[in-house]
């Protein structure tokens, strides 16, 4: 499964830049979950940040734009 560079634009992760698994036409998904890992501990984990793709961004990767944040587990 081949790999392409997303940027997150918005949220949370706002600025950060990740490798996301990449579909056959060689973009990232279509949404993407982050989850934060800011939880109380491994039963309480933190919540779940939703983002889409937008378009390309010129330099050969893909920005993800931030939606909502949901508790853990509704995203799902």
């Amino acid at each position: 499964m081949s790999e392409v560079t997303v940027r997150f634009v918005g949220g949370p992760a706002d600025g950060l830049v990740r490798q996301v698994p990449a579909g056959p036409d060689g973009a990232p998904p279509q949404r993407w979950i982050m989850r934060h890992p800011d939880g109380t501990g491994p039963s309480q984990p933190g919540p779940d940040h939703l983002y889409e793709r937008d378009k390309p961004d010129g330099l050969g990767g893909w920005n993800m734009r931030f939606v909502r944040t949901d508790a853990f587990g509704v995203s799902e």
